[in-house]
């Protein structure tokens, strides 16, 4: 429960920049995720309603429950942003402290505030006030190993009436190197009695379980696992909870997921930053089809080289298709 509200499961899709646009939490949220976060939001520039900002902020009644993450460095602006969003039916809103990213970080957002817990509660503050809805707060262990400070964040986050706290296992300095520390999450689990959600570096139910084990979390949450299937959050809730999530697609699912994501994705760009957009997508799923040997070498260095490369969306469409089809035929033929 995140306040009044049920998920589904307990496996959620990790907000990403770049990644988790409307057209990806949409098909996630299709196959069964628990929850599902837009990317990062900076509060400022969706008040002066900013095309992109506004863009990464699709998809309400759509996507039930609607989480849109908000970042930022000012409480003034924390709190209009909540009032935008929930204007634009988000049913939960979520606070970033926890992105990695020079660009971010510079700007004194994202984990950067956890330098300064002080300053963090005060957005926090600003954010719960300014809400009708559930708000969260997502973070790391700390900014480095000498400042493994997200017990305390998260106890005086609780104490300023965050509905559940995300702990990316690792520091802001490790960036995503070494392997995520899922031990290192239970002293937040120690530190408050609102849901807690591990992530980092979980790939499949057994890291899921073990996670859970290892760090008392509530939940986790799945971010670069599932790069190429959004439906992979559903998948692990139906191994760890049968009738919660959908069972691992076929091939022709994966086919029609991967179509109405691409028919989305051109929808919610245009057919030229659609393109392009999409390409990423393309690139995770033949990268998968290729470690799982689904296809020959020569066919995968065939479909980098002209899926990835064609403009012509309905060529696109057409090669998606062919694509699949040889890999049935692959598999026939093993």
């Amino acid at each position: 429960m995140i306040g009044k509200i049920r998920t589904r499961n307990r496996v959620f899709l990790a907000p990403m920049s770049g990644v988790t646009d409307e057209a990806f939490r949409q098909a996630s949220h299709d196959t069964a995720a628990g929850l599902v976060v837009s990317e990062m939001v900076a509060s400022e520039e969706l008040v002066r309603q900013r095309r992109d900002m506004v863009r990464r902020a699709l998809g309400a009644k759509k996507l039930s429950p609607f989480v849109m993450q908000l970042a930022g460095r000012e409480a003034h602006w924390m709190a209009e942003g909540a009032k935008v969003a929930q204007d634009l039916g988000a049913d939960i809103i979520d606070i970033n402290m926890g992105c990695p990213a020079r660009q971010v970080t510079g700007g004194l957002s994202g984990s950067a505030l956890m330098r300064n817990l002080d300053h963090a509660i005060t957005l926090v503050a600003a954010t719960v006030g300014a809400a009708r809805v559930p708000v969260t707060l997502k973070m790391r262990l700390g900014w480095d190993e000498k400042s493994l400070n997200a017990p305390e964040l998260a106890r005086r986050a609780e104490a300023a009436g965050v509905a559940m706290i995300t702990v990316h296992g690792r520091t802001r300095c490790q960036f995503y190197t070494g392997k995520a520390d899922w031990r290192a999450i239970r002293a937040v689990r120690e530190a408050i009695k609102i849901p807690l959600v591990a992530n980092g570096d979980c790939h499949s139910p057994d890291d899921a379980r073990a996670m859970m084990q290892a760090s008392g979390a509530d939940a986790v949450m799945i971010g670069r696992g599932a790069y190429g299937r959004p439906w992979w959050p559903g998948v692990v809730a139906e191994a760890l909870e049968p009738g919660s999530g959908v069972q691992h697609p076929s091939l022709a699912q994966e086919r029609d997921v991967l179509l109405n994501q691409q028919a989305d994705t051109l929808s919610l760009y245009g057919a030229e930053l659609g393109n392009k957009t999409f390409r990423k997508h393309l690139g995770w799923t033949i990268a998968r089809m290729a470690a799982r040997r689904m296809l020959d070498a020569v066919t995968v260095q065939e479909a980098r080289r002209n899926v990835l490369n064609e403009r012509n969306n309905t060529l696109v469409t057409s090669s998606i298709m062919q694509l699949f089809a040889q890999v049935a035929l692959h598999k026939e033929a093993a």
